[in-house]
């Protein structure tokens, strides 16, 4: 086992602007060689829409109904689509690159983790398997195109996984100075109806119809476990799962003040400031 300690850090619910910039704190710590790695398991107070960074407002997602819904909506400094979090387990690993846990390169990182969270997935009673690729016709609906491409579920990358042709996990990368941070999420149970008038630009299809259309290739865990699963089941699986299969040591740890005092200039500058955060207007 590693004698190195992680940081692991379990959160509870706060503003997609903060777990943002909390990540990006966190992984300028670590790249700074002022942190030792970092596991962070964190929730959404309210649920959150997150944009890929080079995503930008409206064009994406339908900032009224996300008003009226009463979600945030805040962009990512990493990359890929937009992502509804709820009830979901979310996760972020920061970790320096190459080390003993993770080889090098963007490839072999996301697949170091997603083997953590495909055995996950088995021990809770649900199969699953790496994406081929995109998913043939994914766009296919034309009237549903909008929410479809903003959606970073209907597109399963090569190191997700999938169940039954629905994508199961996202996540997205930031490098920085020989270190990574990949934040991601795992549904636990998900309305694709809310999904849908989130990201809907278009206003063709109701909600019901167009959530039915997003479900063909949107899933999440309690759709298919034989039994219903919390969101804190579903994290308790994922830490043992983790510490086990990377051989190390997990170590309950909070970010530090300087971290914090971070954190909360990031939310002024950028994740909390709409200039930023909708137009990509520079903070």
């Amino acid at each position: 086992m590693s004698t190195i300690h992680w940081r692991l850090m379990r959160q509870a619910g706060m503003s997609g602007a903060f777990n943002m910039a909390l990540d990006q704190a966190l992984l300028e710590s670590v790249a700074g060689g002022g942190s030792a790695p970092v596991l962070r398991l964190y929730r959404w107070r309210p649920a959150a829409v997150t944009l890929g960074y080079a995503q930008r407002g409206s064009r994406v997602v339908n900032l009224n109904a996300c008003r009226e819904l009463g979600l945030d909506v805040v962009r990512r400094c990493s990359g890929g689509r937009a992502v509804l979090h709820d009830r979901e387990m979310t996760y972020a690993v920061i970790a320096p690159e190459p080390s003993e846990w993770f080889p090098g390169g963007v490839v072999a990182s996301y697949r170091v983790i997603a083997a953590v969270l495909r055995e996950t997935l088995a021990v809770l009673g649900l199969e699953s398997e790496l994406a081929l690729g995109r998913r043939p016709g994914a766009d296919a609906d034309a009237d549903a195109d909008d929410a479809r491409a903003s959606a970073c579920f209907t597109a399963p990358a090569t190191t997700e996984l999938v169940h039954a042709g629905c994508k199961l996990t996202g996540g997205a990368q930031k490098r920085q100075k020989g270190a990574f941070l990949q934040h991601g999420s795992v549904p636990v149970d998900l309305d694709p109806a809310r999904l849908f008038r989130a990201l809907d630009t278009r206003g063709r299809l109701t909600a019901a119809d167009g959530g039915a259309l997003l479900a063909r290739s949107v899933g999440w865990l309690n759709r298919w476990l034989p039994e219903p699963r919390s969101v804190t089941e579903v994290e308790d699986c994922f830490l043992d799962f983790f510490a086990r299969r990377l051989d190390l040591n997990l170590k309950p740890d909070t970010p530090t003040a300087a971290e914090m005092a971070r954190a909360h200039d990031l939310v002024a500058r950028q994740y909390g400031n709409p200039g930023w955060n909708l137009a990509g207007i520079a903070g």
